[in-house]
């Protein structure tokens, strides 16, 4: 975990130094008309053959030949997705959002996709071997090439087209490394005979995944055909600020507990406790997080990104509050799959692309800030129900899972009002930048203070999860 989790908030750091530089340079149009493209893009990639590579890892035994088996489905998955980007998509979403640069983007984004085989069979085969540290090297390389790149077309005047190199940048340099590290590369095998259980597997993933798809971009999708690019440049800055914890910081946390929790799928007792640790240890570091940034979005907002970005500064207040409940959802579908029951996650998807879609099209009328409002009125009652349906098969009950989140709650609720207190007695002539760090130095403090008087029960918990290494199976387990 720490190699994996690690090297991710390494390489972010890279990159959202490189980004919030980036943002300074470009304008809000041009992130208008990426997150366009970025509709097409999220779509296509939720049939990229991630999930047959997670059959691969949830697999208990795996041959050479289902390994190359797996190459070729990659291989002819992805070389389709590219040409169905080219020819169809590209240019119906041009005319749906009415701006044709986005089908000359989108074309020339469709090279991702030949590189995802590249990753994804040796991303499979080092997860397996529950060896992070090589994915970890890879991930690094490839991120500072890509901030480098991102940083260059900027200063080179490329305008949105600074948007488009940097993941191409990216993709390749990872395909590259991730390949050398685990050593795939390999003759792939076309004939798919035998292979029925990694494709069903793969499938049920993808399935759950388009409903990831359906409430992860509806916003966009809706909002893209109602704002300007200005503006839905300020409602995506603003949900991409709100989302880096989650987004950035929790997968490569779901990815190593996916490998640990598929080695320990048949001791029910094990996977509950595993995960009850998990969801206390990772929402004690996302809720002052989340609160502190509801907090500080003004200040943040003008000091990071700069004055012409002040009306994101609103929508981050909102959208930071729907966060929680986000990060707690995600946690969720990593620990059912590896109890063999993707389904679950499915079931989960689609009644949340229902509702959260339900939510911006009332919300969109209102601008950005009724898209923010949307998902804290709607994101609540679609994690209600996907506890109510996965706990069970997690093994944990609802009042474990409420009790692991209350110490961090508590803590970040007292801190959140203190900040807020002292952001009132700070005069107005202030600058943003003293007064962000005054008002984050006094959430750290509000925050360790609280939790060493009241909660020390849980930080000795997160220093022995880190700190000591398991001596025997049964600490393995745990």
């Amino acid at each position: 975990m720490i190699w994996r989790s690690g090297s991710q908030i390494l390489a972010q750091l890279v990159q959202w130094a490189s980004t919030f530089l980036v943002i300074r340079l470009l304008d809000p149009n041009d992130y208008g008309l990426f997150a366009m493209t970025g509709v097409v893009l999220v779509f296509l990639n939720m049939l990229n053959g991630y999930g047959l590579a997670s059959g691969l890892i949830q697999q208990r035994a795996v041959t050479p030949h289902a390994i190359r088996q797996l190459f070729g489905m990659l291989l002819l998955l992805n070389a389709g997705l590219a040409a169905l980007q080219c020819l169809v998509l590209a240019p119906a979403a041009a005319a749906y959002y009415r701006q044709p640069i986005v089908a000359d983007m989108l074309r020339v984004q469709a090279l991702l996709y030949l590189t995802t085989p590249f990753i994804a069979l040796p991303y499979a085969l080092l997860s397996r071997a529950m060896d992070f540290r090589m994915q970890a090297r890879a991930n690094i390389v490839a991120s500072v090439a890509a901030a480098g790149a991102a940083l260059g077309g900027a200063l080179a005047g490329l305008g949105v087209w600074t948007l488009v190199l940097a993941p191409l940048v990216l993709f390749t340099v990872r395909a590259i490394g991730m390949t050398m590290a685990a050593r795939s590369l390999m003759w792939p095998s076309f004939d798919f005979r035998g292979a029925g259980t990694l494709a069903r597997y793969g499938g049920v993933m993808a399935v759950g995944q388009l409903f990831w798809f359906a409430q992860s971009q509806a916003d966009v999708f809706i909002a893209g055909r109602n704002f300007s690019p200005h503006s839905l440049g300020i409602y995506t800055e603003a949900l991409f600020l709100t989302q880096i914890f989650v987004s950035k910081i929790v997968p490569p946390l779901n990815e190593v507990a996916f490998s640990a929790y598929a080695r320990i799928q048949h001791d029910h007792a094990a996977v509950a406790a595993a995960f009850t640790r998990s969801v206390r240890i990772i929402m004690l570091a996302a809720l002052p997080f989340y609160f502190g940034l509801s907090v500080v979005a003004e200040p943040l907002v003008l000091t990071v990104m700069g004055d012409k970005w002040r009306e994101t500064a609103p929508v981050v207040h909102l959208l930071a509050l729907a966060m929680p409940f986000m990060t707690l959802q995600v946690l969720l579908q990593p620990a059912c799959d590896a109890r063999g029951r993707p389904g679950i996650g499915v079931r989960n998807g689609a009644f949340g692309a229902g509702m959260l879609a339900i939510g911006f099209i009332l919300g969109v009328r209102y601008g950005p800030t009724g898209l923010a409002a949307a998902w804290i009125c709607a994101y609540p009652i679609y994690l209600g129900f996907s506890l109510w349906r996965s706990l069970p098969v997690i093994g944990a009950s609802f009042q474990a899972v409420a009790l692991a989140i209350v110490p961090a709650l508590v803590a970040a609720a007292v801190m959140a009002v203190g900040v807020a207190a002292v952001d009132r007695l700070i005069p107005a002539s202030i600058t943003p930048l003293p007064r962000l760090l005054v008002l984050t130095a006094s959430g750290a403090a509000l925050y360790a203070g609280w939790l060493g008087l009241f909660a020390r029960t849980v930080l000795r918990e997160v220093f022995t999860t880190i700190s000591k290494r398991p001596t025997d199976s049964r600490n393995a387990k745990a």
